[in-house]
């Protein structure tokens, strides 16, 4: 399998990057790869907005709903699966299709990982006595001095990540912002197309806060409850995120639920923002200034696909190589 087609669709959360995904796989024959660190697990759906079975309409999705809430997953093993389920999509001819919000896995899909230094336990403990001493915050300083750029793309919130930052640092004397730089190996065997969805901050927002409120009187509440009556710690690394964190406090009674919404919507508009700030580091992206569920601008996408798709089929001396993606079948 050489030189098959692959479009990842990237953008800021509630811009709409699924349904242009899904839009393009009946489009193209696609299968939609996910791309997102929380949906990867299984049970937490309201507050991910996961596809979920009905919604997919028979179109495949992989890497999303297959994991416990407990269970450990790096970025280094998402790039591991992400690869082998592309290439099993390139070997059925049809098109993958990368949507999801997490920057990271992004980039160790495309662009590999470097060979990192085994966790270490002992100073994982460390690092956490002080995170409880003293504060997430203070770690995030800590991690500010050593390694500026991991600071500001990693939410002074995300323990785990900070933790694993500073872990490489202390280890290797090195940031792991270098670490990323020097790369690793490359995925091969594809040709890229970046989709890039930039809506105005204004829409976004609002849409932020719609989506929000969605949730919390969809049942996201419940959904926390279900997850720890399951067994699950408040503290496993998903009940972090955006959403779960806010109702597990909630819960706790450490806030009131309205405080829980607010805060909710405060968090998911900076972390847009930090979103935004990464994909746009991301080389050779066609940018699109709108939603992926906007009818024109979807339109608009399809045919920049269409010319992606066609330029690597009429490259082969009039053999079409993937002829079944133009088109549905």
């Amino acid at each position: 399998m050489t030189n098959s087609p692959l479009i990842a669709v990237l953008g800021p959360t509630a811009s709409g990057k699924s349904n242009l995904a899904l839009r393009l796989a009946r489009r193209f024959r696609g299968e939609v790869v996910g791309c997102d660190s929380v949906q990867v697990y299984r049970f937490l759906d309201i507050g991910t907005s996961k596809v979920l079975k009905p919604e997919q309409a028979g179109i495949p999705h992989h890497l999303i709903d297959f994991l416990d809430p407990d269970q450990e997953f790096t970025a280094g093993q998402y790039m591991a699966l992400g690869r082998r389920v592309l290439s099993e999509i390139g070997q059925r001819r049809n098109l993958p299709l990368v949507t999801g919000g997490t920057g990271l896995y992004l980039r160790a899909l495309l662009n590999g990982l470097f060979d990192g230094p085994s966790r270490c336990e002992s100073l994982r403990e460390r690092l956490q006595q002080q995170a409880r001493r003293k504060g997430d915050t203070h770690l995030h300083r800590v991690l500010a001095r050593v390694d500026p750029e991991s600071a500001r793309r990693i939410s002074a919130r995300d323990r785990h990540k900070i933790i694993r930052a500073l872990e490489v640092y202390f280890l290797t004397a090195k940031p792991i912002s270098l670490h990323f730089r020097d790369g690793a190996e490359k995925l091969k065997g594809f040709r890229l197309l970046r989709i890039g969805l930039d809506p105005s901050r204004d829409r976004l927002y609002r849409r932020i806060e719609e989506r929000v409120d969605r949730m919390f009187a969809g049942g996201l509440v419940e959904e926390v409850r279900s997850i720890l009556a399951r067994g699950y710690s408040p503290g496993c690394k998903p009940l972090q995120s955006l959403g779960y964190l806010q109702v597990v406090q909630f819960l706790q009674g450490e806030i009131s639920l309205q405080t829980a919404a607010d805060a909710t919507k405060q968090a998911t508009r900076n972390y847009a923002k930090r979103q935004l700030t990464w994909f746009r580091k991301e080389e050779d992206v066609t940018w699109f200034p709108g939603f992926g569920d906007e009818d024109s601008l979807g339109s608009d996408v399809e045919a920049c696909a269409a010319d992606f798709i066609q330029a690597g089929t009429s490259k082969h001396s009039g053999r079409s190589t993937r002829p079944a993606l133009l088109s549905a079948p």
